[in-house]
């Protein structure tokens, strides 16, 4: 407990899943949370239920996010975390999920069987929006958002930001290669953004999750079987399993820690 005590945080995408996970976590070390989402009324229900503040904003979009900042700095007048969670799967809004997700499985299988599978390229498939779009809400908002949290944490030197990447981004997946991109430039960013405030004394770190059940690997259900069978540890985290290595990182017990990638996966990959 009041391992955030004192400490304004303002996490992106919070009004569920992941992000909610680590603002109620968050509110119960102590922090003052306020809640982003696209949509105020989700966020602020999620908020509501914390005793925290909400705000909305497209992290995709810089003049949304600034104008966002200005809400958060009529909010509080200090800003000590902010973790950069928002994020899409590349599922949302399509019609063939189900169909792709069954190609999967069968191509899976098949391999398991021995039989040589030569998957169709999906890359091809991929279309400019679609990249456009992956890229805009991971790698742009956590530019522009980190960009923004900057200017209320430098001049009190002092901060601490959480950028949510993933395995996809560390290892790398066929059929994913928009998300594994984003994902691995979050990395990049996050090291080179360490080194530029280290001397500040803002950290500035990374966390890679495994497999989570979330909204977002819900429509992978029926792979959910084979994933965890290449999961040493048999099984998919939580979200809490998320949210407590944010609490870390944005805690003073993380002091030393900065540029650095922590990854709860259960094992399925493996560094350092």
């Amino acid at each position: 407990m009041n391992r955030l005590a004192g400490k304004t945080a303002l996490i992106t995408g919070a009004a569920r899943g992941l992000g909610a996970a680590m603002a109620r976590r968050f509110t119960e070390e102590g922090a003052r949370v306020i809640v982003n989402d696209l949509s105020l009324e989700a966020a602020r229900a999620t908020a509501r239920s914390l005793g925290g503040e909400a705000v909305a904003a497209n992290v995709a979009d810089s003049a949304a996010v600034a104008a966002m900042f200005r809400d958060v700095a009529r909010i509080t007048d200090r800003l000590d975390i902010l973790v950069n969670n928002a994020g899409i799967g590349g599922f949302e809004g399509r019609n063939d999920t189900d169909q792709r997700v069954k190609d999967m499985v069968d191509r899976a299988m098949a391999a398991a069987s021995g039989q040589k599978v030569q998957a169709p390229l999906a890359i091809l498939e991929v279309t400019d929006a679609d990249w456009h779009k992956m890229l805009g809400v991971h790698v742009d908002g956590t530019f522009f958002c980190s960009r923004e949290a900057l200017k209320l944490m430098a001049p009190r030197s002092s901060g601490s930001i959480v950028n949510l990447s993933s395995i996809m981004g560390t290892f790398g997946r066929p059929g994913g290669t928009a998300y594994c991109t984003a994902k691995a430039a979050i990395l990049g960013f996050t090291r080179a953004l360490a080194h530029e405030v280290a001397d500040r004394n803002i950290r500035v770190n990374a966390i890679a999750p495994g497999w989570i059940h979330t909204d977002m690997t819900a429509p992978l259900k029926p792979l959910h079987p084979l994933l965890e069978a290449q999961t040493p540890m048999g099984h998919f985290g939580e979200p809490d399993d998320i949210a407590w290595a944010a609490v870390y990182l944005a805690s003073d017990e993380a002091k030393f820690m900065t540029g650095q990638v922590v990854s709860p996966n259960g094992g399925w990959y493996m560094s350092q």
